[in-house]
């Protein structure tokens, strides 16, 4: 598994040898420009969010009863927290500082999935299982400018030219069990790709 890039001034002087610029400050924010991240990172992360902000580390486990107590163990935790009580367990990390900004986030994955804008909208389920997620398309080439003036679609160019369609997720919405990670290589935006 590669480290993966979250994009700062220091990274970008040392890697791209130019200063940072401001406008890149917004579009790292949102995982565009320098960013990188594998499948699993992207996984691991809305995991993370899901849980309510707390540190999750992977593991293969090549036998499908070692992994019961640690559910269960997560499962006690988090029911004893979405109950109110508060719970210092030496197990969980937290990952935030302000848990209103992880309810911020929660609420902008349901509405990007559930509500009529969200950039996964059509691709939502009926009402007795909802998820949360968000799409995103990941730039595999630098376009030119005779290519922004023609104002080509992604479905027009060849194969090997197209992005990557990504789209991650958690379910369901209201206790989740699961997070995904979908890419589809070359399968355009994630919208109508991935999701």
């Amino acid at each position: 598994e590669k480290a993966g890039v979250v994009p700062d001034t220091k990274w970008k002087l040392k890697n791209i040898g130019k200063g940072w610029v401001l406008g890149e400050t917004l579009i790292s924010g949102i995982g565009q420009g320098y960013f990188q991240s594998t499948p699993l990172q992207l996984c691991l992360m809305m995991a993370q969010l899901a849980n309510g902000g707390y540190e999750i580390k992977p593991r293969i486990i090549d036998d499908k009863y070692a992994l019961q107590p640690v559910i269960d163990a997560w499962r006690e935790e988090f029911t004893n927290r979405n109950r109110g009580i508060n719970i210092d367990s030496p197990n969980l990390k937290k990952l935030y500082r302000n848990p209103e900004n992880i309810k911020f986030v929660l609420d902008a994955l349901y509405g990007a999935t559930n509500e009529p804008m969200g950039t996964s909208y059509r691709s939502r389920l009926t009402k007795e299982y909802l998820y949360a997620g968000k799409t995103g398309t990941s730039q595999i080439r630098r376009i030119t400018e005779e290519e922004r003036e023609q104002k080509l679609k992604q479905k027009d160019l060849p194969y090997e030219r197209r992005d990557h369609a990504l789209f991650i997720a958690f379910a369901p919405y209201k206790n989740p069990r699961y997070s995904i990670s979908v890419v589809i290589e070359h399968g355009g935006a994630g919208s109508s790709g991935a999701a």
